[in-house]
């Protein structure tokens, strides 16, 4: 099981991959990223309002139905740390290998 502060960090740079596609809005983001992870709007908005405050995405509002709905752009920013955690994930990657690798020599 996933410790807390590494779930929040891949679930960050999800939404920050959603984002990558196109700028998109809460209950879309949760929709788009359903079929990867589990993940609630009540999840997603604390998540949104942090890598906002970080740089990492812009906000506007467009009318929709009467009602404004407000929508998440990914800064460059935001770019730089999605492009930065996929070059981690290489040494990662490595890392669970080699996990995986112990286990199968038990």
């Amino acid at each position: 099981m996933l410790d807390a502060q590494t779930k929040r960090g891949l679930l960050e740079n999800c939404v920050l991959a959603a984002l990558a596609r196109g700028d998109s809005y809460g209950y879309q983001i949760v929709k788009d990223l359903s079929a990867f992870v589990s993940i609630s709007e009540s999840t997603l908005y604390p998540i949104l309002r942090r890598l906002e405050s970080s740089g990492a995405l812009s906000v506007y509002s467009v009318e929709h139905n009467g009602r404004l709905r407000k929508f998440y752009r990914l800064t460059e920013a935001g770019r730089r740390q999605l492009e930065s955690f996929a070059a981690d994930w290489t040494e990662l990657a490595a890392m669970y290998e080699y996990i995986r690798g112990g286990l199968r020599h038990e």
